[in-house]
Protein backbone atom coordinates (compact mmCIF):
# COMPACT_ATOMS: atom_id res chain seq x y z
CA UNK A 1 0.00 0.00 0.00
CA UNK A 2 1.42 3.10 -1.04
CA UNK A 3 1.83 6.01 1.59
CA UNK A 4 -0.44 8.92 1.21
CA UNK A 5 0.32 12.67 0.41
CA UNK A 6 1.72 14.46 3.17
CA UNK A 7 2.45 11.71 5.79
CA UNK A 8 5.96 13.09 6.20
CA UNK A 9 4.97 16.27 7.35
CA UNK A 10 2.48 15.13 9.68
CA UNK A 11 5.23 12.56 10.42
CA UNK A 12 7.92 15.62 10.74
CA UNK A 13 5.22 18.05 13.17
CA UNK A 14 4.67 14.74 15.71
CA UNK A 15 8.37 13.92 15.64
CA UNK A 16 8.72 17.92 17.42
CA UNK A 17 5.95 17.07 19.18
CA UNK A 18 7.47 14.16 21.13
CA UNK A 19 10.30 16.43 20.68
CA UNK A 20 8.48 19.22 23.20
CA UNK A 21 7.04 16.45 25.06
CA UNK A 22 10.34 15.17 26.45
CA UNK A 23 12.33 18.48 26.80
CA UNK A 24 8.94 19.39 29.46
CA UNK A 25 9.66 16.07 31.40
CA UNK A 26 13.26 16.59 31.18
CA UNK A 27 13.06 19.94 32.77
CA UNK A 28 13.11 19.09 36.14
CA UNK A 29 15.94 17.19 36.17
CA UNK A 30 18.39 19.95 34.89
CA UNK A 31 17.39 22.24 37.01
CA UNK A 32 16.96 19.69 39.90
CA UNK A 33 19.85 21.18 41.80
CA UNK A 34 19.20 24.57 41.29
CA UNK A 35 15.72 23.82 42.58
CA UNK A 36 16.56 21.82 45.54
CA UNK A 37 19.08 24.69 46.74
CA UNK A 38 16.69 27.74 46.50
CA UNK A 39 13.81 25.62 48.04
CA UNK A 40 15.59 23.86 50.41
CA UNK A 41 14.01 20.49 49.47
CA UNK A 42 15.04 17.29 50.71
CA UNK A 43 16.18 14.14 48.21
CA UNK A 44 12.42 12.59 49.46
CA UNK A 45 10.68 15.73 48.80
CA UNK A 46 12.59 15.95 45.27
CA UNK A 47 11.57 12.90 44.96
CA UNK A 48 8.37 13.82 45.60
CA UNK A 49 8.51 16.11 43.21
CA UNK A 50 9.44 13.91 40.10
CA UNK A 51 6.67 11.17 40.90
CA UNK A 52 3.74 14.33 41.04
CA UNK A 53 4.41 14.55 37.31
CA UNK A 54 3.66 10.90 37.16
CA UNK A 55 0.41 10.87 39.55
CA UNK A 56 -2.23 11.40 36.51
CA UNK A 57 -0.21 10.52 34.02
CA UNK A 58 -1.63 7.00 33.54
CA UNK A 59 -5.60 7.97 33.87
CA UNK A 60 -5.50 11.05 31.73
CA UNK A 61 -3.81 8.82 29.39
CA UNK A 62 -6.69 5.53 29.48
CA UNK A 63 -9.69 8.54 29.46
CA UNK A 64 -7.89 10.39 26.33
CA UNK A 65 -6.74 6.75 24.82
CA UNK A 66 -10.90 6.09 24.83
CA UNK A 67 -11.67 9.66 23.67
CA UNK A 68 -9.06 8.87 20.28
CA UNK A 69 -10.69 5.77 19.44
CA UNK A 70 -13.90 7.96 18.40
CA UNK A 71 -12.74 11.54 17.85
CA UNK A 72 -10.17 13.17 15.57
CA UNK A 73 -6.72 12.83 16.64
CA UNK A 74 -6.28 16.51 15.05
CA UNK A 75 -7.85 18.19 17.63
CA UNK A 76 -7.01 16.22 20.37
CA UNK A 77 -3.12 16.91 19.83
CA UNK A 78 -4.03 20.20 19.51
CA UNK A 79 -5.78 20.43 23.37
CA UNK A 80 -2.82 18.71 24.97
CA UNK A 81 0.13 20.63 23.15
CA UNK A 82 -2.11 24.16 24.13
CA UNK A 83 -2.27 22.59 27.69
CA UNK A 84 1.56 21.83 27.94
CA UNK A 85 2.57 25.79 27.11
CA UNK A 86 0.05 27.36 29.76
CA UNK A 87 1.59 25.07 32.19
CA UNK A 88 4.71 26.02 32.42
CA UNK A 89 4.20 29.91 32.65
CA UNK A 90 3.28 29.82 36.28
CA UNK A 91 7.13 28.74 37.03
CA UNK A 92 8.45 31.60 35.41
CA UNK A 93 8.23 34.02 38.68
CA UNK A 94 8.90 32.96 42.28
CA UNK A 95 6.68 30.52 43.24
CA UNK A 96 6.51 28.03 46.56
CA UNK A 97 6.80 24.74 46.42
CA UNK A 98 3.45 23.11 46.41
CA UNK A 99 2.49 25.63 43.49
CA UNK A 100 5.67 23.91 41.57
CA UNK A 101 4.16 20.48 42.57
CA UNK A 102 0.89 21.19 41.06
CA UNK A 103 2.29 22.45 37.94
CA UNK A 104 3.71 19.61 37.35
CA UNK A 105 0.85 17.13 38.35
CA UNK A 106 -0.77 19.01 35.72
CA UNK A 107 1.71 18.73 33.26
CA UNK A 108 1.35 15.17 33.99
CA UNK A 109 -2.36 15.03 33.01
CA UNK A 110 -1.94 16.98 29.59
CA UNK A 111 1.10 14.73 28.71
CA UNK A 112 -0.04 11.30 29.92
CA UNK A 113 -1.58 10.73 26.80
CA UNK A 114 0.32 12.27 24.26
CA UNK A 115 2.84 8.93 22.85
CA UNK A 116 -0.32 6.75 22.15
CA UNK A 117 -2.14 9.37 20.60
CA UNK A 118 0.78 10.50 18.54
CA UNK A 119 1.18 6.71 17.05
CA UNK A 120 -2.80 6.39 16.92
CA UNK A 121 -2.90 9.29 14.34
CA UNK A 122 0.69 8.53 12.93
CA UNK A 123 -0.76 4.94 11.81
CA UNK A 124 -3.42 6.66 10.04
CA UNK A 125 -0.57 7.55 7.39
CA UNK A 126 1.41 4.49 7.51
CA UNK A 127 -0.20 1.25 6.53
CA UNK A 128 1.08 -1.30 8.90
CA UNK A 129 3.95 -2.74 7.05
CA UNK A 130 5.70 0.82 6.97
CA UNK A 131 5.16 1.49 10.48
CA UNK A 132 8.21 0.51 12.31
CA UNK A 133 10.17 3.29 10.87
CA UNK A 134 7.70 5.94 11.56
CA UNK A 135 7.31 4.59 15.28
CA UNK A 136 11.18 4.71 15.73
CA UNK A 137 10.55 8.76 14.63
CA UNK A 138 8.09 9.20 16.89
CA UNK A 139 10.07 7.56 19.21
CA UNK A 140 13.52 9.48 18.25
CA UNK A 141 11.37 12.67 18.82
CA UNK A 142 11.74 11.99 22.97
CA UNK A 143 15.32 11.72 22.37
CA UNK A 144 15.95 14.34 20.32
CA UNK A 145 13.78 17.09 22.62
CA UNK A 146 16.59 16.19 25.50
CA UNK A 147 19.54 16.00 23.41
CA UNK A 148 18.84 19.43 21.94
CA UNK A 149 17.34 20.60 24.86
CA UNK A 150 19.52 20.00 28.27
CA UNK A 151 22.31 22.14 26.88
CA UNK A 152 20.22 24.65 25.13
CA UNK A 153 18.18 25.17 28.62
CA UNK A 154 21.18 24.54 31.35
CA UNK A 155 22.73 27.65 28.87
CA UNK A 156 19.60 29.31 30.25
CA UNK A 157 19.74 28.17 33.78
CA UNK A 158 23.70 29.17 34.19
CA UNK A 159 23.30 32.17 32.52
CA UNK A 160 19.96 33.44 34.31
CA UNK A 161 17.93 30.89 36.42
CA UNK A 162 15.79 27.94 36.34
CA UNK A 163 12.98 30.33 35.98
CA UNK A 164 14.27 31.24 32.30
CA UNK A 165 13.95 27.13 31.41
CA UNK A 166 10.35 27.04 31.83
CA UNK A 167 9.68 30.13 30.10
CA UNK A 168 11.62 28.91 26.99
CA UNK A 169 9.44 25.19 27.12
CA UNK A 170 6.17 27.63 27.50
CA UNK A 171 6.38 29.69 24.84
CA UNK A 172 8.21 26.74 22.29
CA UNK A 173 4.96 24.71 23.16
CA UNK A 174 2.89 27.82 21.75
CA UNK A 175 4.47 28.16 18.29
CA UNK A 176 4.32 24.18 17.81
CA UNK A 177 0.44 24.85 18.65
CA UNK A 178 -0.14 26.99 16.36
CA UNK A 179 1.68 25.50 13.59
CA UNK A 180 0.32 22.68 14.07
CA UNK A 181 -3.12 23.95 13.63
CA UNK A 182 -1.98 24.99 10.03
CA UNK A 183 -0.28 22.31 9.17
CA UNK A 184 -1.76 19.51 10.93
CA UNK A 185 -4.23 16.64 9.44
CA UNK A 186 -6.09 13.67 10.22
CA UNK A 187 -5.07 10.66 8.28
CA UNK A 188 -6.86 8.66 5.66
CA UNK A 189 -6.02 5.18 6.33
CA UNK A 190 -8.21 2.99 7.85
CA UNK A 191 -6.52 -0.38 8.42
CA UNK A 192 -8.46 -3.66 6.93
CA UNK A 193 -10.02 -5.98 9.17
CA UNK A 194 -7.72 -8.35 10.68
CA UNK A 195 -8.30 -11.87 8.93
CA UNK A 196 -11.58 -14.14 9.02
CA UNK A 197 -12.55 -11.79 11.77
CA UNK A 198 -15.77 -10.28 11.28
CA UNK A 199 -16.97 -8.35 14.68
CA UNK A 200 -15.51 -4.41 14.85
CA UNK A 201 -14.52 -4.80 18.01
CA UNK A 202 -14.08 -7.61 21.03
CA UNK A 203 -14.17 -7.27 25.08
CA UNK A 204 -10.80 -5.51 26.45
CA UNK A 205 -9.96 -8.47 28.45
CA UNK A 206 -8.75 -10.50 24.94
CA UNK A 207 -7.19 -7.60 24.07
CA UNK A 208 -5.32 -6.84 28.08
CA UNK A 209 -4.96 -10.08 29.02
CA UNK A 210 -3.16 -11.23 25.52
CA UNK A 211 0.57 -12.75 26.75
CA UNK A 212 1.47 -10.01 24.55
CA UNK A 213 0.28 -7.02 26.05
CA UNK A 214 1.42 -8.27 29.19
CA UNK A 215 4.76 -9.06 28.16
CA UNK A 216 5.00 -6.00 26.49
CA UNK A 217 3.51 -3.93 29.80
CA UNK A 218 6.03 -5.67 32.16
CA UNK A 219 8.87 -5.59 29.41
CA UNK A 220 8.14 -1.12 29.19
CA UNK A 221 7.26 -0.96 32.95
CA UNK A 222 10.91 -1.83 33.36
CA UNK A 223 12.62 0.10 30.42
CA UNK A 224 10.07 2.94 31.39
CA UNK A 225 11.53 2.89 35.48
CA UNK A 226 15.09 3.80 34.16
CA UNK A 227 13.69 6.28 31.72
CA UNK A 228 11.96 8.26 34.45
CA UNK A 229 14.82 7.41 36.78
CA UNK A 230 17.12 9.64 34.02
CA UNK A 231 14.73 12.50 33.87
CA UNK A 232 14.99 12.67 37.51
CA UNK A 233 18.20 12.13 39.25
CA UNK A 234 20.83 11.59 36.43
CA UNK A 235 21.43 15.33 36.34
CA UNK A 236 21.77 15.23 40.11
CA UNK A 237 23.65 11.99 40.47
CA UNK A 238 26.74 13.79 37.80
CA UNK A 239 26.18 17.19 40.35
CA UNK A 240 26.33 15.70 43.68
CA UNK A 241 27.53 12.46 43.33
CA UNK A 242 30.12 12.80 41.31
CA UNK A 243 31.06 16.43 41.38
CA UNK A 244 30.25 17.41 37.76
CA UNK A 245 29.54 21.37 37.46
CA UNK A 246 26.24 22.57 37.25
CA UNK A 247 27.71 24.25 33.80
CA UNK A 248 28.81 20.45 32.18
CA UNK A 249 25.55 19.07 33.34
CA UNK A 250 23.59 19.66 30.17
CA UNK A 251 25.63 17.87 27.39
CA UNK A 252 26.32 14.88 30.17
CA UNK A 253 22.71 14.83 30.83
CA UNK A 254 22.27 14.53 26.65
CA UNK A 255 24.79 11.87 26.73
CA UNK A 256 22.19 8.64 27.61
CA UNK A 257 19.93 10.15 25.20
CA UNK A 258 22.14 10.14 22.44
CA UNK A 259 23.07 6.58 22.79
CA UNK A 260 19.38 5.72 22.99
CA UNK A 261 18.53 7.40 19.92
CA UNK A 262 21.36 5.47 17.74
CA UNK A 263 20.18 2.16 19.35
CA UNK A 264 16.53 2.67 18.63
CA UNK A 265 16.90 3.99 14.94
CA UNK A 266 19.29 0.93 14.09
CA UNK A 267 16.84 -1.48 15.82
CA UNK A 268 13.85 0.11 13.97
CA UNK A 269 15.27 -0.21 10.65
CA UNK A 270 16.50 -3.72 10.80
CA UNK A 271 13.35 -4.79 12.28
CA UNK A 272 11.52 -2.91 9.52
CA UNK A 273 13.80 -5.08 6.96
CA UNK A 274 13.30 -7.89 8.84
CA UNK A 275 9.34 -7.51 8.72
CA UNK A 276 9.47 -6.55 5.06
CA UNK A 277 11.52 -9.82 4.14
CA UNK A 278 9.18 -12.01 6.08
CA UNK A 279 10.43 -12.99 9.40
CA UNK A 280 8.05 -13.03 11.99
CA UNK A 281 7.04 -10.40 14.37
CA UNK A 282 7.63 -12.36 17.31
CA UNK A 283 10.99 -11.94 16.31
CA UNK A 284 11.84 -8.98 14.15
CA UNK A 285 10.03 -7.40 16.70
CA UNK A 286 9.72 -8.70 20.21
CA UNK A 287 13.17 -10.38 20.55
CA UNK A 288 15.05 -7.63 19.31
CA UNK A 289 13.08 -5.19 21.45
CA UNK A 290 13.43 -7.21 24.53
CA UNK A 291 17.03 -8.28 24.28
CA UNK A 292 18.85 -4.78 24.64
CA UNK A 293 17.51 -4.37 28.57
CA UNK A 294 18.34 -7.14 29.37
CA UNK A 295 22.28 -6.28 28.62
CA UNK A 296 21.75 -2.81 29.34
CA UNK A 297 20.73 -3.90 32.83
CA UNK A 298 23.61 -5.31 33.23
CA UNK A 299 25.88 -2.69 32.64
CA UNK A 300 23.74 -0.76 34.83
CA UNK A 301 24.20 -2.93 37.66
CA UNK A 302 27.84 -2.74 36.93
CA UNK A 303 28.21 0.78 37.80
CA UNK A 304 28.43 1.17 41.08
CA UNK A 305 31.76 -1.56 41.25
CA UNK A 306 33.85 1.03 39.18
CA UNK A 307 35.13 4.36 40.81
CA UNK A 308 36.35 6.05 37.91
CA UNK A 309 33.16 9.33 37.64
CA UNK A 310 33.34 8.70 33.76
CA UNK A 311 33.10 5.26 33.67
CA UNK A 312 30.24 5.14 36.06
CA UNK A 313 28.72 7.85 33.49
CA UNK A 314 29.79 5.60 30.29
CA UNK A 315 27.90 2.46 31.94
CA UNK A 316 24.85 4.19 32.83
CA UNK A 317 24.58 6.27 29.37
CA UNK A 318 25.36 2.85 27.33
CA UNK A 319 22.92 0.98 29.67
CA UNK A 320 19.53 3.00 29.69
CA UNK A 321 20.89 3.75 26.10
CA UNK A 322 19.56 0.16 25.43
CA UNK A 323 16.06 0.47 26.78
CA UNK A 324 14.40 2.70 23.78
CA UNK A 325 14.28 -0.77 21.17
CA UNK A 326 10.97 -1.72 23.20
CA UNK A 327 8.79 1.29 23.18
CA UNK A 328 9.22 1.56 19.08
CA UNK A 329 8.46 -2.53 19.15
CA UNK A 330 5.70 -3.13 21.31
CA UNK A 331 3.13 -0.50 19.65
CA UNK A 332 3.22 -2.20 16.61
CA UNK A 333 3.07 -5.72 17.68
CA UNK A 334 -0.36 -4.66 20.13
CA UNK A 335 -1.44 -3.41 16.97
CA UNK A 336 -0.86 -6.68 15.27
CA UNK A 337 -4.34 -7.70 17.42
CA UNK A 338 -6.24 -5.16 18.05
CA UNK A 339 -9.11 -3.99 16.30
CA UNK A 340 -8.31 -0.33 14.93
CA UNK A 341 -11.62 0.87 16.58
CA UNK A 342 -9.99 0.25 19.88
CA UNK A 343 -6.27 0.77 18.96
CA UNK A 344 -6.18 3.91 20.75
CA UNK A 345 -7.10 2.85 23.48
CA UNK A 346 -5.27 -0.38 23.93
CA UNK A 347 -1.88 1.63 23.48
CA UNK A 348 -3.00 4.56 25.99
CA UNK A 349 -3.78 1.53 28.92
CA UNK A 350 -0.53 0.03 27.41
CA UNK A 351 1.04 3.55 27.81
CA UNK A 352 -0.19 4.18 31.13
CA UNK A 353 0.44 0.98 32.93
CA UNK A 354 3.65 0.71 32.25
CA UNK A 355 4.13 4.55 32.88
CA UNK A 356 2.69 3.60 36.95
CA UNK A 357 7.45 2.81 36.89
CA UNK A 358 7.51 6.97 36.92
CA UNK A 359 5.57 7.06 40.17
CA UNK A 360 7.35 4.70 41.35
CA UNK A 361 10.96 5.35 40.73
CA UNK A 362 11.81 8.74 41.96
CA UNK A 363 10.17 9.02 45.09
CA UNK A 364 11.84 5.22 46.12
CA UNK A 365 15.35 6.61 44.65
CA UNK A 366 14.58 9.66 46.43
CA UNK A 367 14.34 7.71 49.79
CA UNK A 368 17.18 5.41 49.14
CA UNK A 369 19.37 8.65 49.00
CA UNK A 370 17.78 10.40 51.84
CA UNK A 371 17.98 6.80 54.19
CA UNK A 372 21.94 6.19 52.88
CA UNK A 373 24.89 7.13 54.87
CA UNK A 374 26.42 9.25 51.56
CA UNK A 375 24.70 10.76 48.99
CA UNK A 376 26.49 8.20 46.17
CA UNK A 377 25.90 5.11 48.36
CA UNK A 378 22.06 5.88 48.06
CA UNK A 379 22.50 7.20 44.05
CA UNK A 380 24.14 2.98 43.81
CA UNK A 381 21.23 2.20 45.47
CA UNK A 382 19.08 3.29 43.52
CA UNK A 383 20.36 2.43 40.13
CA UNK A 384 20.70 -1.44 41.30
CA UNK A 385 17.09 -1.23 41.47
CA UNK A 386 17.11 0.05 38.86
CA UNK A 387 19.05 -2.85 36.82
CA UNK A 388 17.20 -5.65 38.65
CA UNK A 389 13.53 -4.09 37.37
CA UNK A 390 15.21 -3.27 34.26
CA UNK A 391 16.08 -7.13 33.40
CA UNK A 392 13.12 -8.14 34.85
CA UNK A 393 10.90 -6.90 33.04
CA UNK A 394 12.61 -7.51 30.10
CA UNK A 395 12.87 -11.28 30.62
CA UNK A 396 9.18 -11.38 31.73
CA UNK A 397 8.75 -9.58 28.08
CA UNK A 398 10.94 -12.52 26.36
CA UNK A 399 8.90 -15.12 28.18
CA UNK A 400 5.45 -13.58 27.33
CA UNK A 401 5.69 -11.72 23.61
CA UNK A 402 4.22 -13.83 21.24
CA UNK A 403 2.37 -11.64 18.90
CA UNK A 404 1.64 -14.04 15.77
CA UNK A 405 -0.65 -16.70 18.57
CA UNK A 406 -2.37 -13.66 19.81
CA UNK A 407 -3.23 -12.26 16.36
CA UNK A 408 -4.91 -15.89 15.55
CA UNK A 409 -6.48 -16.32 19.27
CA UNK A 410 -8.28 -12.42 18.84
CA UNK A 411 -9.03 -13.44 15.26
CA UNK A 412 -10.92 -16.71 16.44
CA UNK A 413 -12.61 -14.61 19.19
CA UNK A 414 -14.17 -12.13 16.38
CA UNK A 415 -15.28 -14.78 14.06
CA UNK A 416 -17.15 -16.50 17.23
CA UNK A 417 -18.81 -13.27 18.21
CA UNK A 418 -19.87 -12.78 14.55
CA UNK A 419 -21.22 -16.36 14.37
CA UNK A 420 -23.25 -15.13 17.47
CA UNK A 421 -24.40 -12.35 15.80
CA UNK A 422 -25.60 -14.30 12.53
Amino acid sequence: METPKGAWTVAAMLFLYMTINFADKAVVGLVAVPIMLEMGLSPSEYGRLGSAFFVLFPISGILVGFLANRRPTFWIILALSASWAIVQFPMTGAIGFTTLLICRVLLGAGEGPAAAVAIHAIYKWFPDEKRTIPTAILSQGAAIGVIVALPTLNWLVVQYSWHAAFLALGVTGTVWTIAWYFLGREGPIADAPLPEAGADRVGYAHLLLAPTFIGCVLACFGAYWALSLGLTWFTPFIVQGLGYPQSAAGWISALPWIAGAATVMLSGWISQVLVARGVRTGLARGLLGVVPPILGGVLVALMPMVSNPAAKVALLVAGTGLTGPIYVMCAPMISEFTPVAQRGAAIAIFGALYALAGVIAPFATGSAIQQAATPLEGYHTGFLICAAVQIAGAIAGLILIRPAADRARVARHRMALAAARA
